[in-house]
């Protein structure tokens, strides 16, 4: 019994709590320190999934496609990512649909501070703060290269400040949704980087990708200015309360903090949006760039042939003559 606690703790979500419901009593969970223990086990089981992913699936494609050593890296690490954000755009699906967060926006932002979870919502955020911990030493492991890791410790801290913050800050609900729409946005864009690596005329899918940041963008801005600005300032309990994880409401209740929250998320939203902006020109730039010097070499190559036809002679009817009429032939001389 004794080993069997011990193996609770690293397995299964700690802080469990009956919590009355109309229909009798409903088992649900709130944080506290032991979630690291379990957090410590998923961290485990997130680099050994990752190894099996990199040996039975990207390194035999790799052999196959023979890339450089940034391609490689490039496309080791997008490998990784479609098979993450695939799995979880599915499961995070599965679990706004099924708690009611989509159907009911509403839920949002009601009853907030949202302090006891779900199972399976409180397992999901123990899960994504695994993976993302778990790839701080995937960087040694991977043999990242130096001028690529500030580049991914940045994306991995933003990660990670979003899923912790959601998670202490009892914003779960409102943290799901986000979750889901920049999941589903960097899936295409690791996809679209996959099927590029593979042939490097393809880049449809980037297209598509194209298509979906932006909408995901503004969903993404749509539903901040309706939490923010509309949502919480209406909760019941507008008073400080840490204990009860009241954390918000009441400094939403002021209009000048709720206005300037909203303008930093309106001025990151934007940042955002130019990075996109300016990468989609570069990359446009490019391709049009290419097509130019594709047609020039073909003008060339037309005039080089040309030429050569020239030099050759031409034909009058049906002999080939040059340039000055005569016969390209040696005439034979007459016998005296």
């Amino acid at each position: 019994q004794v080993t069997a606690k011990t193996a609770f703790l690293f397995i299964l979500p700690q802080y469990n709590v009956s919590v009355p419901t109309a229909d009798g009593e409903l088992v649900q969970y709130h944080y506290g320190l032991k979630d690291l223990i379990t957090i410590l086990f998923y961290i485990f089981i997130a680099i050994i999934l990752h190894a099996v992913v990199q040996e039975y699936a990207l390194d035999k494609i790799n052999r196959r496609l023979h890339l450089s050593k940034v391609k490689h890296s490039k496309f080791n690490e997008s490998g990784q990512l479609v098979a993450f954000h695939l799995t979880s755009v599915i499961w995070c699906l599965y679990v706004v649909v099924t708690e009611g967060y989509i159907s009911n926006p509403r839920s949002l932002w009601e009853n907030y501070p949202h302090v006891y979870l779900p199972y399976q919502v409180k397992f999901f955020y123990l899960c994504q703060l695994a993976y993302w911990l778990h790839a701080l030493p995937e960087l040694y492991f991977q043999k990242v290269r130096k001028e690529e890791i500030p580049r991914q410790l940045r994306c991995i801290a933003l990660y990670l400040l979003h899923i912790a913050g959601a998670y202490l800050l009892n914003l779960t609900r409102l943290g799901l949704i986000l979750l889901l729409l920049q999941y589903l946005a960097e899936f295409f864009f690791h996809m679209a980087r996959l099927v590029y690596f593979t042939d490097e005329n393809n880049e449809k899918l980037f297209n598509v990708w194209a298509v979906v940041f932006v909408v995901t963008r503004l969903f993404t801005l749509t539903l901040y200015i309706l939490v923010i600005g509309f949502g919480l300032p209406r909760v019941e309990s507008q008073a400080l309360d840490p204990e009860r994880g009241n954390f918000f409401s009441f400094l939403f209740n002021n209009i000048l903090f709720r206005m300037s929250v909203l303008l930093l998320v309106c001025l990151f939203q934007a940042s955002v949006m130019w990075r996109f902006i300016h990468f989609q020109l570069r990359r446009w730039r490019e391709y049009w760039n290419e097509q130019s010097s594709r047609k020039r070499a073909a003008a060339g190559t037309k005039q080089q042939t040309k030429v050569l036809k020239r030099d050759s002679g031409y034909h009058e009817n049906g002999v080939v003559k040059a340039e000055n009429g005569t016969s390209p032939r040696t005439k034979k001389l007459k016998s005296p």
